[in-house]
């Protein structure tokens, strides 16, 4: 089989196929150089703590294989559980996390509701009384964190290649062959490559590569931006989101704040940053923290994410007999690595969705059952 995408999934799917189910004869084929892709242009951030009862299982079982990523590995991939913090700064917005707090306990995950000392306490940089969105508390998962990202690429990288995996990089796939109802193998820029299945796991470019199989999916593509600053001493121990804008902050381990925020509202395969939104976040960062506002910021950069129309991923079979997505992650991607490769592994070997990734295939649009976790409705830019 072929795997399309040397990224976080693609790589992790190559090697539970290899290590659980006993598939070596597989290729990941990767445009670029492994790592350079949307694994390596996020904010790093690991959580659980969804709404979706069905997305909570699905992101805690991710969460748990993160747990144990290093020492299945054999390699350092620096995962630190300093825990998530959620702000909120209205009542409405207490309701709706004590909400999901309890929803994520009724089903075993952890998750704390913290006053405004406790905040204050946790984040002794924040000003609770800032003269825009005063902060009430807070909503913490102690088990949320950051993993270091390159690492998980090298990491899975290495494990399917020992595992008999053929990892082949700058060859970039231009077709995508068929016979009749079934898919027959790729076309790229090396030469073809026969297949009995392939596997799609391109990021933002889903829907660029299912139309090659004449496939059309229910997906938009995205800009989301990323920033990192000048290294300072440590003044940040958790994973920090501010309620009124979707502005995300950690600090690394090299002491720069790493910190993102919404998508720009338009279609785009521009993986570069904007001004307006180096702006809108600064704003954020200063509001927030006040004690920020002295640091240089050192990079800007840009990933492109597939959008689906309910905000919840894809791991399923297509109307093409062999064609399988592993896509439509929105926000979700990185997070999710270590179960979407498990379960697109497991779709792949037996044939059957695996049960926690049962709810994402792509015939909930046709049958109404969405899986909308902010209830937006259908439109991908507001997910």
């Amino acid at each position: 089989m072929v795997i399309v995408g040397g990224g976080g999934h693609g790589l992790a799917t190559a090697y539970y196929l290899a290590t659980r189910h006993g598939i070596t004869d597989v290729a990941v084929v990767e445009k670029g150089a492994i790592g350079l892709g949307n694994v390596g242009r996020n904010t790093t951030f690991i959580r659980s703590n969804y709404f979706h009862p069905d997305n909570i299982r699905f992101y805690e079982f991710s969460l748990q294989l993160w747990e144990n990523l290093e020492r299945s590995l054999n390699f350092n991939a620096m995962v630190s559980q300093r825990g998530t913090l959620n702000l909120f700064h209205t009542e409405a917005q207490r309701d709706l996390f004590a909400r999901r707090a309890n929803q994520m306990r009724l089903l075993g995950v952890d998750a704390e509701a913290l006053g405004r000392d406790a905040v204050k306490a946790l984040v002794p940089l924040i000003d609770l009384d800032n003269g825009r969105y005063p902060v009430l508390g807070g909503f913490l998962q102690p088990r949320g964190g950051t993993v270091r990202h390159d690492a998980v690429a090298w990491g899975y990288a290495r494990g399917a290649s020992e595992a008999g995996v053929d990892i082949i990089e700058d060859c970039e796939v231009t077709g995508i062959t068929r016979s009749g109802a079934r898919v027959t193998g790729v076309e790229t820029t090396r030469g073809s490559i026969g297949a009995e299945t392939v596997c799609l796991a391109v990021a933002g470019h889903s829907s660029r590569l299912a139309s090659m199989a004449g496939v059309t999916l229910p997906i938009e593509t995205h800009v989301l931006q990323a920033f990192v600053t000048e290294a300072v001493k440590p003044v940040l121990d958790v994973v920090l989101t501010y309620g009124p804008s979707h502005f995300y902050v950690s600090q690394s381990d090299k002491g720069g704040l790493v910190y993102g925020g919404a998508l720009d509202g338009y279609n785009t395969y521009g993986q570069r940053g904007t001004l307006p939104m180096a702006e809108e976040l600064a704003a954020c960062a200063v509001t927030l923290m006040p004690g920020l506002a002295r640091l240089k910021v050192l990079r800007q950069w840009g990933g492109v994410m597939d959008m689906t129309m309910d905000g919840s991923p894809l791991i399923t079979q297509t109307p093409v007999d062999g064609l399988i997505l592993n896509g439509g992650w929105c926000y979700g991607g990185f997070k999710a690595i270590p179960a979407g490769g498990v379960t697109t592994a497991h779709l792949i070997a037996h044939g059957s969705s695996h049960p926690l990734a049962a709810h994402l295939g792509l015939g909930r649009f046709a049958a109404g059952r969405t899986v909308d976790e902010r209830g937006v409705g259908p439109f991908p830019w507001t997910h």
